[in-house]
């Protein structure tokens, strides 16, 4: 198990990563007129292992991950992500909330990405949404799913996302 937390959780919440979701949300309230796009572009990772104060905690994995995000959204995230599984049966899960900070199409604020992701026996689901209400200055209102893709090991993203009309 003690394997499984220094290295095997990092790669398998990337290969979660490469797969797409089907979830999405709508926070948006219905008067105002609301406008949906796509952002798309690549972002590095690094994610550091956290350790856990209680041996009960042992076949669990704890990250901080900081994103640097380039293209149509421009900015940093950081986040934490919990795992569990067993890489060895090719199944696990993850969760994780990460904030997002930067310019989005000419438009800057922040905003919350909440994760939740498995893989049974290889086969992957990811959802990744905008934790509703949680968007800031002129990405207040801001809702959508964000998808993340990994190629050949470089990570791409497609953000679709609805906001207010600009004023």
């Amino acid at each position: 198990m003690r394997q499984f937390r220094k290295g095997a959780a990092i790669v398998v919440a990337f290969a979660l990563a490469s797969s797409g979701f089907t979830q999405s949300s709508s926070n948006a309230p219905a008067k105002e007129s609301r406008v949906t796009s796509h952002a798309r572009g690549t972002f590095e990772i690094q994610m550091t292992p956290q350790p856990f104060d209680d041996k009960a905690d042992e076949g669990l994995g704890r990250f901080i991950g900081v994103k640097q995000i380039h293209g149509d959204l421009e900015g940093t995230s950081r986040g934490h992500m919990l795992t569990a599984g067993d890489p060895n049966k090719g199944s696990a899960g993850y969760v994780a909330m990460e904030k997002v900070t930067g310019t989005l199409n000419g438009r800057t604020g922040s905003f919350i990405l909440q994760h939740s992701g498995n893989m049974a026996h290889g086969e992957m689901h990811m959802n990744i949404t905008v934790v509703p209400d949680s968007g800031t200055d002129q990405l207040t209102g801001i809702s959508g799913t964000f998808t993340i893709v990994i190629t050949n090991g470089k990570h791409s993203y497609d953000f679709e996302y609805t906001l207010p009309k600009a004023p």
